[in-house]
């Protein structure tokens, strides 16, 4: 593991994770990915991230279902930073207040390399305040 820690990159686009993964390692961190919300949840009984960059839309179970269901999993996730990447910019304001609601923060895409290390790098500074 990293002295930084470990980030779950959680998207079915693997040319999303593979970009995340290549900046992400650049800078210093390892990191893991899941395809699905299912593999993501399945990595999470064994492992803990210092952060999840989680997309919202996915088959099957979407990042929202996602977020339901890891922060309904105890006090070891609690307190893991999540951020939502999304290219979807039609978010309800329902949506929106359930996900700051589960403790996500919200970016939209793209994300610039710049904006993903300072994306990280802050999420993970406003976690341990």
């Amino acid at each position: 593991m990293s002295v930084l820690g470990t980030i779950l990159i959680v998207d079915d686009d693997a040319s999303t994770v593979d970009h995340f993964r290549r900046i992400l390692t650049l800078d210093g961190y390892s990191v893991a990915s899941a395809f699905s919300a299912e593999d993501a949840l399945s990595w999470l009984q064994e492992n803990v991230p210092a952060l999840i960059l989680l997309d919202l839309r996915m088959p099957l179970m979407d990042g929202l279902g996602f977020l339901r269901r890891f922060r309904s999993a105890g006090s070891a996730h609690a307190k893991i930073p999540v951020v939502i990447v999304t290219g979807d910019y039609f978010l309800s304001e329902e949506t929106r207040a359930e996900l700051h609601t589960l403790g996500a923060s919200l970016k939209f895409k793209p994300v610039w390399v710049d904006d993903l290390v300072e994306l990280v790098t802050q999420a993970l500074r406003d976690a341990i305040r």
